[in-house]
């Protein structure tokens, strides 16, 4: 008897082992649940902070609460599509490195960037013309920019067409895409071309490269940077005023102080969604660059400690893929998205809290928007997917010899020979 209860408990014991994914989330479900979450509390901020005062005291939806709610249904749309598809064929290595969608993807957000630049074509607000018309919204050509150097250093620094390791022969063309990017987005856009600087640094730094080639082009890049803001007088004022607010109130600083109003008067509990007063005229900017304001304001230290632990969800994900033994292109796309997802939250939410001088970066997922908040989502939507389809780096390696040892498609012109006789033996 003891026999057959010993024989019989390994059968019993597999059946009572339960499925992991039955009482514990999934990096996919994890990464839905954020995304989720911040774009409905995006959502309920921007239909607040575009209030205004009325005779109603019922809530009522205002024109930009309207067409926020119809991004984000695009976006999560996006989202999903993008999740649904395998993220490994952007890459897969090819025969000719130019012959490559990443490559083709670099070269239409560069012209896109260039002809905004172009008058009446790029449409021009508060002196900066940052964005293309583009039927019932407008497109910003510096949001490719951002995830096009993250998909270019994904693939290029995994895939390393050429040896990286020299620094005239393989690590300065490893930049001229980079550095390309971020002088044609610094000429209105300062803010996003540093994102795109540092979020470029860190994945450098995680594709090994060399760090005495870092520090070679960090002090120039520094150099340049410090040229660009002393090159526009509105620029140096802001990062004086950052050093005290309230030597020009009604001027730099006003923006500053503001902001910090919100979060004084907002406390631990808020004032409760569509209560608060910093956004009835007094706060600038309080869909966009200062949302995360008005979030403090009316959710108050709560709301505040909601949305940074939904984005530290959204790294957890991407930290967990990186940690994981798959396919290099999928860890540091991975890692790029979670590093630009990260950085932009960070310093959005430190020009808020007057940590940083200000910035014309927005709050991901969270500040009104409508083709940011799209392109935004579908490279969310490829972190989706590598959660989703998991490939080993051996997996890429024999597409790529299959690749190599395929034939060239033959054209009608390979079935003649110079004779003129056709030497397909399928045509007779």
């Amino acid at each position: 008897m003891n026999k057959l209860i010993s024989s019989a408990s390994p059968l019993q014991s597999d059946k009572c082992i339960m499925d992991p994914s039955i009482y514990r989330l999934r990096q996919a479900d994890v990464l839905t649940l954020c995304v989720l979450a911040l774009l409905c509390l995006g959502v309920v901020m921007v239909q607040s902070a575009a209030m205004n005062v009325t005779g109603h005291v019922a809530w009522q939806w205002t024109p930009m609460g309207t067409k926020q709610f119809g991004f984000c249904f695009v976006a999560l749309t996006t989202f999903f599509l993008v999740g649904r598809s395998d993220y490994a064929w952007l890459g897969q290595p090819r025969r000719l490195w130019w012959n490559h969608p990443v490559v083709y993807f670099v070269l239409l957000t560069a012209f896109l960037n260039v002809i905004v630049l172009v008058p009446h074509i790029g449409i021009e607000r508060n002196g900066a013309r940052r964005w293309l018309p583009l039927g019932i919204t407008q497109l910003q050509p510096s949001e490719l920019a951002k995830w096009s150097a993250v998909l270019f250093l994904a693939w290029w620094l995994t895939t390393r067409p050429i040896n990286t390791d020299r620094f005239f022969t393989g690590f300065l063309p490893t930049l001229i895409p980079i550095c390309g990017m971020c002088l044609l987005v610094v000429i209105q856009d300062f803010g996003t071309a540093a994102l795109i600087a540092i979020c470029s640094l860190t994945m450098l730094l995680a594709g090994r490269i060399k760090l005495w080639h870092l520090l070679v082009i960090i002090p120039p890049a520094l150099g340049a940077g410090l040229w660009f803001i002393m090159h526009k007088e509105y620029r140096w004022k802001r990062m004086i005023a950052f050093t005290d607010p309230w030597a020009n109130p009604q001027r730099e600083g006003y923006h500053m102080i503001q902001s910090l109003l919100s979060f004084s008067t907002g406390g631990v509990t808020g004032r409760g969604i569509g209560n608060g007063i910093q956004k009835l005229g007094y706060l600038p900017e309080d869909t966009t660059d200062f949302i995360f304001a008005v979030v403090c304001e009316e959710l108050g230290l709560f709301g505040a400690l909601l949305t940074v632990a939904l984005y530290l969800g959204v790294l957890y994900v991407a930290w967990q893929v990186v940690k994981q033994k798959r396919d290099d292109f999928g860890r540091m796309l991975a890692f790029g998205v979670g590093s630009m997802i990260g950085l932009q939250a960070t310093i959005n939410i430190a020009v808020a809290t007057v940590s940083v001088p200000t910035k014309g970066l927005s709050l991901p997922l969270i500040s009104a928007g409508g083709s940011g908040l799209v392109i935004t989502c579908a490279a969310l939507g490829l972190l989706l997917s590598i959660t989703k389809f998991k490939h080993s780096q051996d997996e890429l390696a024999e597409a790529y010899v299959r690749e190599v040892e395929e034939p060239e498609a033959l054209t009608p012109f390979d079935l003649i020979r110079p004779e003129g006789r056709i030497t397909d033996p399928s045509l007779g």
